[in-house]
This record gives structure tokens, C-alpha cells and sequence, in this order.
């Protein structure tokens, strides 16, 4: 992906939609998981997929995103390096690439910029990942 979104709830009535990406410009990968099944009445090949989330509520930014009270979730981004061992390895090699993003990994903005005019300075400087 080249970006993604999370509410930002910290207006209170309304969210700020955040976007992070990649602070080296390269795609993202999110981990995800992808089957498929037949449905047994039309014999029609089904899709299922599903974005692999984790507790963020160690993250900086990541914590401060959603709903206030509900739980914090981010998605998994991989490092290139760490593809091949989600694709093809051990379920163990996958379950230790669930981490965090390190700080400096991601750059995060409001989705439309004019909305960062909304939040307080003290909020807006919280909320980027500037490294």
C-alpha cells in the first residue's frame, strides 16, 4: 500500500482521518491472511481475506487513534526483509514479525491536510511520526 488510515478521535465529536505511510516513500506491505472456498450450492470460488491487527497501545501515535475507551489496534506492516518469512515460514518466524513500527519507520499527516488546521498545536505535534 502507499498509505492507510486510523480515526483520530481527539476532537471529540468528530474524527480526523490519519494517514501513515512509509517514511522512505517505498510501498508498505501490511501482513494479512487469504483462502479461498467453494460454495457448495453454486460451486463459486469465494475469496476470504483478512489484515493481520496488533495492541498499539505501546505506540506513540498508533495508541492515540480510534475511539476513546475502545481498544487500540494497529495493522502489521512488514519490512521488506521480513516477507519471504511470513509467505513461507514457520507460523513461530511469522508470530515474531508482530511488532510495533519502530519510530522513523512511518510519517503520519491528517488524509486532508486542511484538517490539521482543526487540532490544537499541542495534539498536532503529538500525532506526527516526524522520526
Amino acid at each position: 500500500v502507499e498509505s492507510w488510515v486510523e480515526p483520530y478521535w481527539g476532537l471529540g465529536s468528530r474524527n480526523v482521518w490519519w494517514s501513515f505511510r512509509r517514511a522512505d516513500g517505498t510501498p508498505a506491505a501490511l501482513a494479512g491472511l487469504y483462502s479461498e472456498w467453494v460454495e457448495p450450492a453454486t460451486g463459486e470460488v469465494v475469496p476470504n481475506y483478512t489484515m493481520i491487527t496488533q495492541p498499539a497501545d505501546g505506540h506513540p501515535v498508533l495508541a492515540l487513534m480510534h475511539r476513546p475507551g475502545k481498544e487500540k489496534r494497529g495493522v502489521l506492516m512488514l519490512e521488506p526483509g521480513d516477507w519471504d518469512a511470513w509467505l513461507h515460514g514457520t507460523a513461530a518466524q511469522a508470530e515474531a514479525l508482530i511488532k510495533l513500527p519502530p519510530l522513523g519507520v512511518l510519517r503520519s499527516g491528517a488524509e486532508k491536510p486542511e484538517e490539521e488546521a482543526l487540532l490544537p498545536a499541542e495534539q498536532l505535534q503529538a500525532l506526527k511520526l516526524e522520526g
